[in-house]
């Protein structure tokens, strides 16, 4: 027979986060409330728009908190008037403030979509695809005050397949991450207090990715450049320039890690169905390409309307 369910506050916001809430409340966890980011105006109309957990949650009738400020006196006596026993976070998107970290008389787990200690930070899941990692992973972790420091619970890795991107990749590790965060859990309600060090070696940090980044830079080998579009593929979305205009790439696939046929971003012809463009080593091939305005063209068709073939890319 199942012991008593934890008493838990949930923290999420993108749809990475779903997985996790849905984890919980399958496995009858009890979800004192939920807290996630504040509504956001989103299309051309600015309309407020719902977070994907805030969504799940009202559709569980589960209380939903959204504070502006973390250290709003309000919302903290809030938190410590549910009592929880854990707060658990799935890529909420803010640092939690040590008051808040005090509250839950257990602690706080977060679900973290890289095979800690690497790729500490906010966007793990682009930089394992723009540093060419084979694998990855889920890593649930007890939080501390220092981010993506604190000691391991259990980590499970995934492999990165040729074809993964930013965006298929992240459906694979937030399904393994809600699977995992149950896991962590049972062997907690077993009395598994597992607190593993994080080890001292192999630490590399995740950053935001700037605007800045997402221009590619056609001197770098081919497999560092597919790595890059790949890592911001669906978005932020990798771009170079053309004509003096964004053109947005999608769908990098290295064709020859070595051979050099011309100039760096020289778009060569089509491979496949896919165009071709020399890089400072090798050469790659774009899937999709997507113009300022317009809709994602598979790299044939965009090539009937444009004459692109023989041009350098910038």
């Amino acid at each position: 027979m199942k012991s008593r369910p934890w008493r838990l506050i949930f923290l999420g916001t993108p749809q990475f986060a779903v997985p996790s809430l849905a984890a919980l409340l399958k496995a009858g966890e009890e979800v004192l409330a939920v807290i996630t980011q504040p509504d956001r105006p989103r299309g051309r109309g600015l309309k407020l728009s719902l977070s994907p957990v805030k969504e799940l949650a009202l559709s569980h009738g589960l209380p939903v908190l959204q504070p502006v400020r973390l250290n709003d006196p309000e919302f903290v006596a809030a938190l410590k008037d549910l009592a929880p026993e854990l707060m658990v976070a799935t890529a909420y998107g803010r640092i939690l403030t040590p008051e808040m970290l005090a509250i839950p008389s257990m602690g706080s787990l977060n679900v973290h979509a890289s095979l800690l200690p690497r790729h500490r930070g906010a966007a793990p899941i682009n930089w394992s695809l723009i540093r060419g990692d084979k694998e990855t992973g889920v890593t649930i972790m007890w939080m501390a005050h220092e981010l993506d420091t604190g000691p391991i619970v259990l980590q499970k890795p995934v492999v990165i397949l040729p074809e993964d991107n930013a965006g298929t990749l992240a459906v694979k590790l937030a399904e393994q991450g809600g699977d995992l965060l149950v896991e962590a859990l049972e062997r907690l309600r077993r009395g598994e207090g597992l607190k593993i060090d994080q080890p001292e070696t192999g630490v590399t940090y995740a950053p935001p990715i700037s605007p800045e980044m997402r221009l590619i830079h056609w001197e770098k080998s081919a497999p560092e450049v597919a790595g890059w579009i790949r890592g911001l593929d669906p978005r932020p979305g990798a771009y170079t320039v053309w004509q003096g205009n964004r053109l947005r790439l999608f769908g990098a696939r290295v064709e020859k890690p070595t051979e050099q046929k011309a100039a760096p971003g020289t778009a060569l012809g089509l491979v496949e169905g896919r165009l071709e463009v020399a890089c400072g080593q090798g050469t790659l091939s774009i899937k999709e390409l997507q113009q300022p305005g317009h809709k994602r063209l598979p790299a044939e068709a965009f090539l009937r309307g444009q004459h692109l073939l023989g041009q350098v890319l910038g």
